[in-house]
């Protein structure tokens, strides 16, 4: 085994917790471990199980990435730009936050939800497959379906997690064997592509970090039959941190709406782009404050 250690300075104020929040949705805790201040998560590194350790400080969290291989390892530098993209510590909110601080409805929910952060999964694989799984069903059921899919896949780290697929991995899986997962057959189908496309090149996403293509890759994915523009902004946000997805299709940021806009009807769709338009490039960034505001109620 190999391990690859750093620590990172944290702004004022950060939420950890919502870090913590968004990796618990799976409560067998199959592929991530969330104890308080602490997240392990297993994933695939130079296709080599490895665990993500982070723990949180009040100003700086550690983290460490363990290999189950004496020839990978991950430098210092590219486990930062990892830790990083993952917490959010890339997205210019505090932009959002000053522009909009006076403004009639998104005034008082930012007083309220000041620092919040959009969670990245850790590849834009993960982000996108994880979009495909969860397209119209509930997160309970898209979440046992995650967990079926990554059994499935059959890699584990020596720390006893799970771990995530990656490309080569998925592509591995027969549509049997994601039909057995509880996936219907046009997802199979998708999921099955999308691996296909990304070990072509013809789904760079890796490299697409670097240097984001917004319009290149929605283009390609939309090509992908299964794939809609909900699928593409969720990717965008959860695999990019691209701030600027319309998320006017998803049902729980337009009951977020209806409540902040005090609306007796439901938020059509295009009624919802409508409003969303306004707050460009800031979109998908709102779509997650909208998102909180069911925990904040709680």
């Amino acid at each position: 085994m190999t391990s690859t250690h750093c620590s990172i300075a944290l702004p004022a104020g950060f939420r950890a917790e919502d870090i913590l929040e968004f990796h618990r949705r799976d409560p067998q805790a199959f592929a991530e471990r969330v104890a308080p201040g602490r997240l392990q998560k297993g994933l695939v590194v130079d296709g080599k199980a490895a665990c993500l350790s982070l723990g949180f400080h009040p100003a700086h969290v550690e983290a460490e990435l363990a290999i189950d291989s004496r020839s990978t390892a991950a430098n210092e530098a590219a486990l930062s730009r990892l830790v990083c993209r993952m917490l959010g510590l890339t997205q210019r909110i505090e932009i959002f936050e000053q522009d909009y601080r006076q403004h009639p409805q998104l005034g008082p929910l930012i007083a309220r939800q000041s620092g919040l952060r959009v969670p990245l999964a850790a590849t834009p694989f993960e982000a996108l497959t994880w979009a495909i799984t969860g397209q119209q069903i509930s997160v309970g059921a898209a979440v046992s379906m995650r967990r079926k899919l990554i059994k499935s896949a059959g890699q584990a780290h020596s720390s006893g997690l799970a771990c995530y697929p990656d490309a080569a991995q998925l592509a591995q899986l027969t549509e049997a064997d994601l039909r057995a997962a509880g996936f219907s057959a046009n997802k199979a189908q998708t999921l099955i592509t999308v691996s296909a496309k990304v070990l072509s090149g013809e789904l760079p996403l890796d490299a697409w970090q670097e240097n984001l293509p917004v319009d290149t890759l929605r283009e390609r994915l939309l090509d992908i039959r299964g794939i809609g523009p909900w699928t593409v902004n969720y990717t965008l946000l959860r695999g990019f941190g691209w701030l600027d997805g319309s998320l006017h299709g998803d049902v729980a940021v337009r009951h977020g709406m209806q409540i902040l806009l005090d609306s007796p009807d439901k938020i059509s769709e295009k009624a919802a782009q409508q409003w969303l338009a306004e707050f460009s490039p800031w979109r998908a960034l709102l779509a997650a404050h909208l998102w909180a505001m069911k925990s904040l109620a709680a």
